[in-house]
């Protein structure tokens, strides 16, 4: 069963969809948060359905600013935003009779295992985390990147756009996705997923605001690795992966410090893991099968 659902968080209304497994309940719950510019309709969307055929409740939801949800600038990345959205999401699963409110998970893919990570670690309602092909931001290895210089000239390009927007100016955009030419997520890859049927949602649209690159080289969601102990945790990560690093995944999973699991899949892609099979199937089977036992 699949029943649209709306909550607040700061005011602001949040648009998601609850999936609830056959069977008696109350069932384990788990809350998902996915992708860059992602809509809940496309990667969270799919694995949230697949876990809850595997015996979960799933709430997989459109963050503030992005797809049906309510919020502005549109398009914009709100890294304590999302948490707080996320915090929102687990009161309405632990309201509901079909989830237990006890057994709670918080699952993340790609940007989202970043948020997912920092919010399991200090949320004492989230018991478990679970982050798949995740890109575990933080500003020691976006330094480290793109040199001391490269940090600064980006910090103060994106500070102009953001001083402009003070001033009154009108919030600047720019593509999420470009085979060619500028893009916050360049080249053929992301465009492979996000240009083409393969993401084809309603809610979603090829732009995402200027100032929303500050916020992914500034954010620390690495921290988390090293608060949720002793919950446990499972890495599940692609071998090769050009847009977010096996080493980030290696180093968060070294950083966990309660039951925990590091799954490498032969994916050679980053997009492999948001539809592609049969990596998306072992990553399910990874995460269902550690949450039986850790939720």
């Amino acid at each position: 069963m699949t029943e649209r659902v709306e909550f607040t968080a700061d005011g602001i209304t949040l648009v998601g969809d609850l999936r609830v497994p056959e069977g008696t309940g109350p069932h384990p719950a788990l809350v998902l948060t996915g992708p860059f510019t992602g809509t809940r309709d496309q990667v969270t969307g799919h694995y949230a359905a697949r876990l809850a055929e595997a015996g979960y409740v799933t709430l997989a939801f459109d963050h503030r600013t992005w797809g049906e949800s309510g919020g502005s600038p549109r398009r914009d990345e709100d890294p304590q935003g999302k948490l707080r959205d996320l915090r929102a999401a687990v009161s309405l699963l632990r309201a509901r009779p079909e989830a237990d409110g006890g057994r709670i998970g918080a699952v993340g893919i790609c940007l989202g295992a970043g948020y997912a990570l920092k919010f399991a670690a200090f949320d004492p309602r989230v018991r478990a985390f679970a982050g798949v092909a995740g890109a575990y931001n933080n500003p020691y290895a976006m330094l480290a990147g793109m040199t001391p210089d490269g940090y600064q000239r980006a910090l103060a390009s994106h500070t102009e756009v953001l001083e402009r927007q003070d001033l009154g100016g009108p919030v600047e955009y720019l593509p999420a996705v470009a085979a060619e030419g500028e893009a916050a997520m360049p080249g053929d890859e992301p465009f492979a997923y996000y240009g083409t049927g393969r993401s084809a949602s309603p809610h979603w649209r090829n732009e995402v605001t200027r100032a929303s690159i500050r916020e992914l080289i500034t954010m620390d969601n690495m921290t988390g690795a090293d608060f949720l102990g002793p919950k446990p945790g499972i890495v599940v990560h692609g071998v090769v992966d050009r847009f977010c690093s096996p080493e980030g995944a290696e180093e968060a999973y070294k950083r966990m410090d309660g039951p925990k699991k590091l799954v490498w899949l032969d994916a050679r892609l980053h997009i492999d893991l948001y539809d592609g099979e049969p990596y998306v199937t072992q990553a399910v089977e990874a995460v269902a099968s550690f949450l039986a036992e850790h939720l």
